[in-house]
């Protein structure tokens, strides 16, 4: 995801305001389908964005969409250029340390992809020797690095920059969220050059436990997005939402 730090591409507005200032909602601009995707007029689709909307609304919120480079999103954050993260980012006892999170609003596995009749696998002794494309500062990237020792990891600003390496060969896996890396997979040169190797061992402590809201350390606005995800869930929204987008539940365990 680029490296400019911050980039205002488009607004929208939600409810009532219930601060005197709209909440900022950080979104990296590079597609990330079906979650997030900025349209060429400036306007964002996508399961998140939806959600975002509905959780907005149940809270009350004024709130405003801020295009924000992945990898100075935590800075945007901390710094006060944006309110909130709401970029599939997970939870993680590392980021933990600097930032706070909302409860999850959705978990799924980390999925391998390689290139079809390669026999590859995500166990380290497979790969060693191999090259692992991933998106930076993800967690995708800390658990590669972390459980693949003896393969190169190469690591890429955008989710389309890594599909195009592995089907053109340039690297012999990508490790990405299963959700998005399966959608890639179903698309036509998906189909034609790559297949599953199956999801990655789990481990909790770096691909952490589910997506959440990001926030300042002790920032009100926790309890009212956990009201809100809380109140969308029992009420069936949540599962409105999913089904325009997925056939099965994907808020996890």
């Amino acid at each position: 995801m680029k490296k400019i730090a911050l980039s205002l591409a488009a607004t929208l507005a939600f409810a009532t305001a219930a601060f005197a200032e709209p909440v900022k909602i950080g979104i990296d601009p590079a597609a990330y389908p079906p979650f997030t995707e900025l349209n060429a007029d400036g306007t964002w689709k996508g399961w998140e964005i939806d959600m975002v909307i509905e959780v907005c609304k149940r809270a009350e919120l004024e709130c405003e969409f801020v295009a924000t480079a992945w990898d100075g999103i935590i800075p945007a954050l901390t710094s006060g250029q944006i309110d909130v993260i709401m970029s599939s980012m997970s939870i993680t006892e590392e980021r933990m340390k600097v930032i706070d999170f909302s409860d999850k609003y959705y978990n799924t596995p980390t999925l391998m992809m390689v290139a079809k009749g390669s026999g590859l696998t995500p166990d380290p002794a497979a790969m060693s020797g191999k090259i692992i494309g991933v998106i930076v500062s993800t967690t995708q990237e800390a658990y590669s690095l972390a459980h693949f020792p003896d393969s190169e990891v190469k690591s890429y600003q955008t989710p389309d920059e890594t599909y195009q390496d592995l089907a053109a060969g340039r690297v012999d896996a990508v490790v990405s969220d299963s959700l998005v890396g399966n959608v890639w997979l179903a698309t036509e040169t998906g189909l034609a050059c790559c297949e599953s190797a199956g999801n990655v061992p789990n481990d909790s402590a770096i691909l952490g436990k589910g997506a959440g809201f990001g926030i300042r350390q002790g920032d009100p606005l926790k309890d009212k997005l956990n009201a809100a995800i809380a109140s969308i869930r029992a009420d069936g929204t949540y599962a409105t939402i999913t089904a325009k987008y997925f056939t099965f539940d994907i808020y996890g365990e």
